[in-house]
């Protein structure tokens, strides 16, 4: 959960992003890159469950004088917002399944998704908005998000396994483009992993300062996405666990603890392009500037926890719950010295000293699903973490958390990994360099 060696940061950058992208228009196309004639058939479509509850170093754009809530994030650039990117609040996070064979209909959402993605994240609607095109078919806009501020959303496009090859099936020709990188996660101690909050050929990251604008995005890609896409899972999130900006105060978790101490700035740029950013040498040159996003949710036994004395639990995380001092230290941000913690220590297994130096971006968020039927939370840390290789990340440092002593508050329930193509280019679209 605390993996000691990630945070994320990003310098401002005053940039405008430019016009979406457009496609090639019939006499039907609407602004947006998206037809009419398709729009007819979005009417039955609903495809999202749940209710409302950034990118390079250069990607914050945001006026000096402006509130956070009305800020938002340079979307074109050569990193995608959201890996980096200062964490926002809330986050809404959906896989989804790709029930198409056609490739060029694949390319032609994904260019879609780019042109309202693009308007989105600077607050403008999709198209022409929600009242103004002919009331005789769906709006372009599902409308309610209209009136809020851009809230510093940032979406984030990334690649499962499976849309490379699925079921021995190269179902749009990228058998041979899927990155040495892109390995399905083994199964570790303690997994008990649903299938249906697992996997997704395409996932999405939206993060934003206010819940309905973050649920708004993904809601009008389904919509967009209908007949080519379909949503797998998705997961709300509340209450960012990590952070990528090390000046302000550090999130705690549901434990209660501080949570991410020691994750990868968001300014750090050499941390960033040895950790974080994929590139052409590693074997993919269509990754160049990308990066590989492991997600887990990760059921926490808030009860179990609950009833347990501050020393243990203090024991089990190696810090003071408190100050978020490692043990024997006075200060959040001394020195951590492993031999002062327990061997089974959480901080102690996934710090870098342990692990052959290997860290990771974490931006993880908690969640609260209501109850079990039994009177439990349904809660934990929807965990998320960047990298440039998942077998030398995430990965590795999992296979030391085996010997957790928090495994016993624990249980990894859900499961995925993705490639996320580099940042787009103005006139671009979303994956242009696997597809182009």
């Amino acid at each position: 959960m605390t993996e000691a060696g990630s945070e994320e940061r990003e310098g401002p950058r005053a940039q405008e992003p430019a016009d979406p992208v457009r496609e090639p228009a019939d006499a039907a196309r609407r602004p947006g890159g998206l037809s009419r004639r398709r729009m007819l058939g979005f009417s039955g479509a609903s495809l999202l469950v749940g209710a409302a509850a950034g990118a390079g170093l250069d990607r914050v754009a945001s006026a000096e004088d402006d509130d956070a809530a009305g800020s938002s994030v340079a979307f074109h650039g050569p990193h995608q917002a959201g890996i980096a990117t200062p964490v926002q609040d809330r986050l809404h996070f959906a896989a989804f399944d790709v029930t198409t064979g056609d490739r060029a209909k694949l390319v032609r959402m994904l260019k879609e998704w780019t042109a309202a993605a693009a308007a989105m994240t600077t607050g403008r609607p999709v198209g022409q908005g929600a009242t103004g095109g002919p009331a005789v078919a769906p709006p372009d806009d599902t409308g309610e998000a209209e009136g809020l501020p851009p809230s510093r959303l940032t979406l984030t496009v990334g690649f499962g396994p499976t849309l490379f090859e699925k079921d021995g099936r190269d179902r749009f020709g990228l058998r041979a483009r899927r990155p040495a990188a892109l390995v399905d996660l083994p199964h570790f101690p303690g997994d008990n992993l649903d299938a249906d909050r697992s996997g997704g050929d395409i996932v999405v990251q939206a993060c934003a300062d206010d819940p309905q604008v973050a649920v708004h995005a993904i809601r009008n890609l389904a919509r967009i996405g209908f007949g080519v896409v379909g949503v797998r899972w998705s997961q709300l999130g509340f209450g960012k666990t990590s952070s990528t900006t090390p000046e302000a105060q550090t999130p705690r978790n549901l434990f209660g603890f501080k949570d991410g101490t020691e994750n990868i700035a968001g300014t750090d740029a050499g941390l960033l392009d040895a950790h974080v950013w994929a590139a052409a040498a590693d074997g993919a040159d269509w990754m160049a500037g990308g990066s590989y996003l492991v997600a887990r949710r990760i059921r926490m036994h808030i009860e179990t926890w609950d009833r347990t004395s501050l020393r243990e639990q203090q024991d089990i995380f190696g810090r003071d719950k408190g100050e978020g001092a490692p043990a024997g230290g006075g200060k959040e941000r001394d020195k951590v010295v492993l031999a002062r913690m327990k061997p089974d220590a959480h901080v102690r297994l996934a710090h870098p000293d342990s692990n052959g130096g290997a860290r990771i971006l974490r931006r993880g968020y908690s969640f609260t699903d209501g109850s079990d039927g039994l009177g439990r939370l349904e809660a934990g840390l929807f965990f998320i973490a960047f990298q440039r290789d998942p077998r030398t990340g995430f990965i590795r440092i999992q296979q030391s958390l085996a010997k957790d002593a928090m495994n016993e508050y624990i249980q990894h329930v859900g499961s995925g990994v993705f490639a996320c193509p580099p940042g787009v280019r103005e006139g671009g679209y979303w994956g242009e360099t696997l597809f182009g």
